[in-house]
């Protein structure tokens, strides 16, 4: 399975989720191939953000990615593209061409625990914001991977995608 994360500019919340939901997967012992992209051009070649990796190596988190734009090769390639809040959700389907293409992007909080609570929450982009932004993306970010991994295990992805997916 191959799953991409998408932000705005590549190096906060989706470098944050790739690594996040890496770990969770191999300990979880099932085989997913993780990666990121922005939407945007802004740092593609730069490494993720100082914070999103000082809080995430706090957290037991690696990171080798660099940031890179999405493109639809990236749309074409993915089982599933979990977009960080609306505006990337509105940014990915721009580039979509076919249904089969919106039938696998969702908001990453779909994935979360209280979604049915409260709808499904987006991620905040905490660029320009203090330590505290980061810690509170992780929080939302490790919660809907929790929720990702056991929609793997539970096989209720799909189910997911149907109800909350971006078709």
């Amino acid at each position: 399975m191959k799953i991409l994360t998408v932000c705005l500019g590549n190096i906060c919340r989706s470098p944050a989720a790739e690594s996040v939901l890496i770990k969770e997967f191999s300990k979880a012992g099932i085989n997913a191939d993780v990666t990121s992209a922005g939407t945007s051009d802004y740092h593609i070649g730069s490494q993720a953000h100082k914070l999103t990796r000082k809080v995430g190596t706090e957290r037991g988190y690696g990171f080798s990615s660099v940031a890179e734009q999405l493109t639809p090769t990236h749309l074409d390639e993915a089982d599933v593209i979990l977009a960080m809040d609306d505006s990337n959700l509105a940014n990915i389907l721009a580039l979509t061409d076919t249904d089969e293409q919106r039938a696998k992007i969702v908001r990453f909080g779909a994935f979360a625990s209280a979604v049915d609570q409260d709808g499904i929450a987006n991620v905040p982009d905490p660029y320009g914001h203090p330590e505290d932004a980061f810690v509170s993306m992780y929080d939302q970010i490790e919660d809907a991977a929790r929720g990702l991994v056991r929609a793997v295990e539970d096989q209720s992805l799909e189910t997911v995608l149907q109800r909350y997916g971006a078709q």
